[in-house]
């Protein structure tokens, strides 16, 4: 059996990496577009601000190490075209002299782990110098040589990313300022969670433009000021933070299934609506178990439990990836903000009937000392009284009351199953009841 896999990160080397185990008589090519194999996309805003010292940190596995597997895991291998019916991919080598080749190679069944690309608007001024993504390494080491001597940076985003890296260039001594189309900061979170990150951005001096749409950017070679409907900003160096898409676009002359936003609809097997065309990562949906739809929620950890999946598929496995509840967490100065299920607008955009409880708890038990107040939201189904959702900000413990959330979620608990759960206790960890269950036991 000889399978192909386009992208050699997360999604595609999971499951690469299954086949392997698989010991069946398999054939594995992996084709990437650039030239690093299995890194940390989610620890580039912690290289950026020299809190990961080094590059080779962020890189889980080498290129090397997959084909010391006997994977032929090939780099600069950019595809542009699937034919269905031939069961072929076509593509161009991009030579290191600056060269380009064609090339086509056959399979029996192919995985589509292409990943996403930062979204970069049609904003006037977009190509000037000193405008920059962050979703690789490379991004990542021509972001940190590009900071060299600059002062004011504006981050252009509200979400993970941007909060993170405006992070990380406060602690370099940066003066940062965000701009964010919503009135609020963090994807996903209601007013009251959302309400304590901008407490915590302005008390770190983070100049906030919320509500405010960019207009375009001026520079004569180099960008210098950001104009929203709403002012101008002086800048020495913008970074665009606004969310990824799926990177599908070399499947639109075939008959797979893409969803709205052009992620590859999959099924519970990975598996697209073509024979031997799987999907998997930040390219495919995510069935989102309370919603019990297709959503794209695009997160390292889904990737990798999508990516083996679908190797497991491709071996003759019956395995299942059961959906996701949209799960987050994120780390913003002295700040801990955590989300899992749905958010009351999405409540309302689902037309779900729902309750919600907003209050305020101590980590752990009060006589003890240290511990600052933790917000907790929780959200429910007003009649059947199913979580829907929770979200938790706080200094410390958000983790733990997330985490017992989702597995809440996971398996459809009523708020009265939640308070049922044997939780871990002790003073410095916990109160007797812990934070969630007393948030569960407030609703009439």
């Amino acid at each position: 059996m000889k399978v192909i896999i386009i992208g050699g990160d997360a999604a595609g080397m999971s499951a690469a990496m299954q086949l392997i185990r698989s010991e069946q008589d398999v054939s594995i090519t992996v084709l990437e577009k650039g030239e690093i194999y299995s890194y940390a996309q989610c620890g580039l805003p912690y290289y950026v601000g020299d809190v990961v010292e080094s590059r080779k940190h962020l890189i889980a596995r080498t290129r090397e190490k997959f084909q010391e597997d006997g994977i032929d895991a090939r780099i600069f291998h950019e595809v542009t075209r699937v034919d269905e019916n031939e069961k072929r991919v076509y593509g161009t080598v991009h030579e290191a002299d600056g060269s380009k080749t064609d090339f086509e190679e056959a399979y029996d069944k192919l995985l589509v782990a292409s990943g996403g690309s930062p979204v970069m608007p049609d904003w006037k001024g977009n190509d000037l110098e000193g405008i920059h993504v962050l979703k690789t390494i490379p991004d990542a080491d021509e972001l940190k040589e590009a900071l060299d001597g600059v002062l004011t940076v504006t981050i252009i985003g509200g979400g993970y990313i941007g909060l993170e890296v405006a992070e990380n260039l406060v602690e370099l001594g940066k003066n940062v300022r965000i701009i964010n189309r919503a009135e609020r900061l963090g994807v996903g979170f209601d007013k009251k969670i959302s309400d304590k990150l901008i407490e915590e951005a302005e008390r770190q001096n983070i100049h906030l433009s919320l509500g405010e749409e960019v207009s375009y950017f001026s520079g004569e070679t180099r960008v210098n000021t950001v104009t929203t409907n709403k002012g101008t900003y002086e800048t020495d160096l913008v970074i665009v933070a606004v969310g990824i898409e799926p990177n599908t676009r070399f499947l639109n002359d075939t008959s797979i299934h893409l969803h709205a936003n052009g992620a590859v609809v999959v099924n519970p097997y990975m598996e697209s609506n073509v024979a031997d065309i799987y999907a998997a990562g930040d390219c495919a949906t995510q069935y989102h178990r309370i919603k019990r739809l297709n959503d794209y929620i695009p997160l390292g950890t889904t990737a990798n439990k999508q990516g083996r999946i679908a190797g497991l598929r491709m071996a003759g496995s019956s395995r299942t990836f059961n959906g996701i509840v949209g799960t987050a967490i994120m780390k913003f100065f002295d700040v801990d903000a955590g989300r899992t299920g749905l958010s009351t607008a999405e409540a309302e955009s689902l037309g779900i009937p729902y309750d919600v409880n907003v209050f305020e708890h101590s980590p752990h038990a009060g006589y003890y000392p240290g511990g600052e107040k933790l917000w907790l939201q929780l959200v429910r189904h007003k009649v059947s009284h199913q979580l829907l959702g929770v979200q938790a900000v706080g200094t410390q413990g958000i983790a733990k009351r997330i985490d017992v959330a989702a597995v809440a979620l996971f398996n459809e608990m009523t708020t009265e199953e939640l308070q049922d759960l044997d939780l871990s206790y002790a003073p410095p960890f916990n109160t007797t009841w812990d934070p969630i269950q007393k948030s569960a036991r407030r609703f009439k």
